[in-house]
């Protein structure tokens, strides 16, 4: 029987690749349900082209929009709001469910997907940025297994398989580097959105390519892949490679190293979540080695202060990484919209730091207090600016 999968975010770049991941195996899989926030056009079109069993849009001011625009589709169930998602990822068909909706508002789907002991697909990172020690104590007892869909934990994922209980000396986490890699501070200073939503090798959305820009990205994904693979945030080393070839690698205690290597194409990292432990065939672009070189260089903390952030928000364990988050998600609208400089994005950062309430053992409703704080905190700095 075809495989039930639940797409969070289907209009978004992750969730449009999904669907062609599904065009190409569609003896395999099947869309059961697609949800977006915003885009109920985009929605209601790939309902009329995938036929799931039910569409959700988020934001609530659009459900009469989607009914209108699916009312000739009746086998088609038009659901919306935030509680509508939660409830949907538990539907008894539903065999998978990919998070690729962007930000905090991932986390509380995700949790009702894992009580519900479905199969998660992780592309939204921010789900254990925010709360992984929850995440994965509820995906333990609800038996529920997290397989990784960011390229770079995919590739660690990939380098891990078959080595059973072999201990991980240090995991390479790989980052491109962004458009600003080679700019001085003096240069940085003045870039704008559009500036920072030029990346040399990746096709992502707005949030995630100027997160990549400011590097804040890979200081998430240092937190993901401690909570992923257990492995202390000191012993996860970033290295910018431009070329964006090797997705990240695995030392093991032997001194060997196993990366997992690929053109930039999100599909592979989607379909191999959806296929595990098989390989399926993938139409696309294959490596070529002879075409350019890799390169690896060390991050600058001073240029990239939010990568620097993230790792202190490890340090101080608990609520902090949360605080980032929100305090993140803030400035990111915010530069994006020209409220917010590029650099004073981490200047605020670290402001709401220091000032909204740490908790060293949050619970669910800590950080859902703690998310509200620190959004307010940074705005209310962001608008003095």
């Amino acid at each position: 029987m075809k495989k039930q999968i639940c797409i969070l975010g289907s209009t978004g770049s992750i969730g449009t690749q999904a669907l062609d991941v599904i065009s190409q195996h569609s003896d395999l899989y099947e869309a059961y349900c697609l949800t977006a926030n915003n885009r109920v056009d985009e929605l209601a079109a790939q309902a009329r082209k995938y036929n799931p069993a039910a569409v959700v849009i988020a934001n609530d001011a659009h459900y009469e929009r989607l009914k209108e625009l699916l009312a000739d589709k009746p086998d088609i169930k038009v659901y919306a709001g935030a509680e509508a998602l939660c409830q949907i990822v538990e539907a008894e068909p539903i065999d998978m469910v990919l998070t690729a909706m962007v930000g905090f508002s991932g986390l509380a789907p995700t949790i009702h997907a894992i009580k519900a002991h479905k199969k998660i697909c992780l592309a939204n990172k921010e789900t254990l940025v925010v709360a992984g020690e929850l995440i994965c104590r509820l995906a333990a007892e609800h038996h529920a297994p997290i397989l990784p869909v960011d390229s770079e934990h995919s590739a660690i994922f990939q380098s891990i398989v078959g080595e059973g209980d072999n201990p991980i000396e240090k995991i390479l986490l790989t980052a491109s580097g962004g458009p600003f890699r080679k700019f001085t501070l003096d240069q940085m200073r003045t870039v704008t959105a559009a500036d920072a939503l030029k990346h040399p090798t990746w096709d992502m959305g707005a949030k995630i390519t100027i997160d990549s820009a400011s590097m804040m990205n890979k200081g998430f994904e240092v937190i993901e892949a401690k909570w992923l693979f257990g492995v202390p945030a000191d012993k996860i080393q970033v290295l910018v490679h431009p070329q964006s070839i090797v997705h990240s690698a695995v030392q093991f205690c032997d001194g060997a190293v196993k990366a997992q290597l690929g053109v930039p194409d999100m599909r592979l990292p989607i379909q191999y979540a959806f296929s595990f432990p098989d390989r399926l065939p993938l139409d696309g672009d294959r490596l070529d080695l002879f075409k350019q070189p890799l390169e690896f260089f060390e991050p600058d903390l001073e240029k990239f202060r939010c990568l620097a952030l993230a790792f202190e928000s490890i340090k101080r364990g608990g609520n902090m990484p949360c605080i980032v988050n929100a305090a993140n998600e803030i400035v990111n609208e915010g530069f994006r919209k020209g409220r917010c400089s590029f650099l004073g994005m981490g200047e605020i950062i670290e402001q709401t730091m220091a000032r909204a309430t740490f908790s060293a053992t949050p619970d669910y409703d800590t950080y859902i207090a703690t998310d509200a704080e620190a959004r307010r905190i940074a705005a209310e700095l962001m608008a003095q600016r």
